[in-house]
């Protein structure tokens, strides 16, 4: 039976999951030099129009659709046949399907966004187009199908992810490392500055994220309920550890605390809770969130001395923390928290805490080595990945887009 309440919070979550990638793309923007501001929004931007599309027409089928040998679904909701405002049977049978689908679709849409991070400021528009649709055909609606779909094979195995650590953040992750390796830095790295242009936009960007993320994770529990309450809690708590800790650790390491890290260590904390929020304690939240904060803190220390040039960090906190969110998963996991979930490692369940390795182990290989070949193949048949050395040193809102964000 559908519930006006359930509906109306799914559909207030949709809504907060799409301002979540405008909220990314003045994120990032804040981040480049200002050449290329409007190049770098755009490249998030323009997921809305390019995911929606292949959402509609066979994204959704292929990750929710009537399962296939548990690898993908099938193309029965093609062009969204079937997908009424009756419940589905095997989703959320509370609201209407369309309203399923549309709040996922929201999700679709932001991970290739938060892959474009990683090759900031250097990557032409058009292949960088092709990639994010191919990309998502090939990774996301997969990986999707497998933990989230009915009859998905990592779900049939117990491995959890509550609204996107596998799905979302290592998939994109491991899509940025590819990216990073295939298009090599940006030039100049190393011996000339890379100041962010503009933090206070950055930490625009962060507060909408943070807001957003209330629906990305309170809403995976598809309904106006206690677990809903339970992941609200956990994002808010997690955020706010690992924005401390990232704080407390740069403030040591480096003399300061600065505002960059300060946004930096909320997004770690974010998306290292992201798996768990509706299946965790509020104490076990603040403890991934300081976990996170930390270790993503080394990592991104870690990749500025050896040159690897993951430009706004994707790698390292989105990466890492879906690596690490998932892992804490197991280990804080509890059936008292949400029955549907599982025990952990400190519930007495070890089994638990190798299943959710596993997934991280599947999904982490199979996302980089298709990202690694989809980067190659699209980079032999395009003429190229990269802008041009002129058109770097101009910037991409000039030389891709005949724009200039600030005319001073």
């Amino acid at each position: 039976m559908i519930s006006a309440a359930d509906t109306a919070f799914i559909l207030i979550s949709a809504a907060l999951v799409l301002l979540m990638t405008p909220g990314l793309a003045v994120f990032y923007a804040g981040m480049v030099r200002g050449k290329n501001v409007l190049g770098t929004i755009l490249q998030s931007f323009i997921m809305i129009s390019v995911i929606s599309i292949e959402w509609v027409y066979i994204g959704y089928s292929m990750a929710f659709g009537p399962d296939v040998g548990g690898l993908i679904g099938d193309l029965s909701f093609f062009a969204l046949h079937g997908v009424t405002a009756e419940p589905s049977a095997h989703y959320a049978t509370t609201i209407p399907h369309n309203v399923f689908m549309i709040y996922q679709c929201m999700f679709a849409i932001i991970t290739p966004a938060l892959i474009t991070g990683a090759f900031a400021e250097r990557m032409r528009f058009g292949p960088f187009l092709f990639f994010s649709l191919c990309w998502t055909l090939l990774v996301y609606n997969p990986v999707c199908h497998w933990i989230w779909g009915y009859g998905g094979w990592l779900g049939a195995k117990g491995v959890l992810d509550f609204a996107g650590g596998l799905v979302v953040h290592l998939t994109s992750g491991m899509a940025a490392l590819a990216s990073v390796l295939v298009l090599g830095p940006r030039k100049g790295l190393g011996r000339e500055s890379f100041i962010p242009h503009n933090l206070p936009m950055t930490l625009l960007g962060t507060g909408l994220l943070w807001f957003g993320w209330f629906g990305f994770n309170g809403g995976s529990a598809l309904a106006a309920n206690g677990i809903a309450a339970t992941a609200f809690i956990s994002t808010h708590l997690a955020g706010m550890a690992g924005m401390g800790m990232w704080i407390i650790v740069e403030w040591l390491h480096r003399g300061k605390p600065t505002t960059l890290g300060a946004a930096s260590g909320a997004i770690a904390g974010l998306a290292t809770v992201t798996p768990g929020a509706g299946f965790i304690t509020a104490n076990a939240a603040i403890m991934i969130g300081i976990i996170a904060g930390a270790c993503c803190y080394t990592a991104v220390a870690m990749k500025n001395r050896i040159g690897f040039d993951d430009s706004l960090d994707v790698v390292g906190i989105h990466g890492l923390g879906g690596i690490i969110g998932t892992i804490c998963l197991g280990v804080f996991a509890t059936k008292a928290v949400n029955p549907n979930g599982a025990d952990g490692l400190l519930a007495g369940n070890a089994a638990f805490l190798g299943t959710q390795i596993f997934g991280v182990a599947v999904v982490g290989a199979y996302a980089f080595i298709v990202s690694l070949v989809l980067l190659k193949i699209i980079d032999l048949v395009s003429g190229g990945l990269r802008v041009s050395h002129e058109n770097e040193v101009v910037g991409l809102d000039q030389s891709s887009h005949s724009e200039t964000a600030y005319n001073m």
